[in-house]
């Protein structure tokens, strides 16, 4: 049931990044969101975040036998919650002009960080439990 649960997680992990960025994009659309933060939502920016729900997915039923990969994925999520909190930091501001001009946009810079932490938190705690000391066929991934 565990590892059922946990896939579970990757699955929402992936779904999010595709169908979350495809949507608050509109498709690759959205020149508000890329001006906001081109540096981030770029189409190669966006493109690149649907790569990596497409990881995600495509580990969802054999993380086990790769902790390692789920470790990269826990240090990019807190890596974009990071940008996003310095986003934040020097934006917050500018907030209720986005709403007022888009409100998808707008709820989007609101909240991406804080999804990017929380999913962060999941691939941590995986992470963890993927390479506790004998938890592993592998001597190579025990820690």
């Amino acid at each position: 049931m565990k590892n059922r649960l946990t896939g579970f997680g990757f699955l929402l992990a992936g779904s999010v990044n595709i169908a979350g960025i495809l949507l608050f994009s509109k498709l690759f659309t959205n020149d508000l969101m890329q001006s906001l933060d081109p540096a981030v939502f770029s189409n190669v920016g966006i493109a690149s975040i649907i790569l990596w729900g497409m990881a995600y997915l495509s580990v969802r039923d054999r993380f086990q036998a790769a902790p390692q990969i789920v470790g990269v994925f826990m240090v990019e999520k807190f890596f974009y919650a990071a940008v996003w909190g310095q986003w934040i930091f020097h934006h917050w501001k500018d907030l209720g002009n986005v709403y007022q001009e888009d409100l998808i946009t707008g709820l989007f810079f609101s909240v991406y960080g804080l999804n990017d932490f929380l999913f962060g938190v999941f691939f941590l705690i995986v992470f963890i439990s993927c390479t506790r000391k004998g938890e592993s066929d592998d001597p190579v991934v025990r820690i």
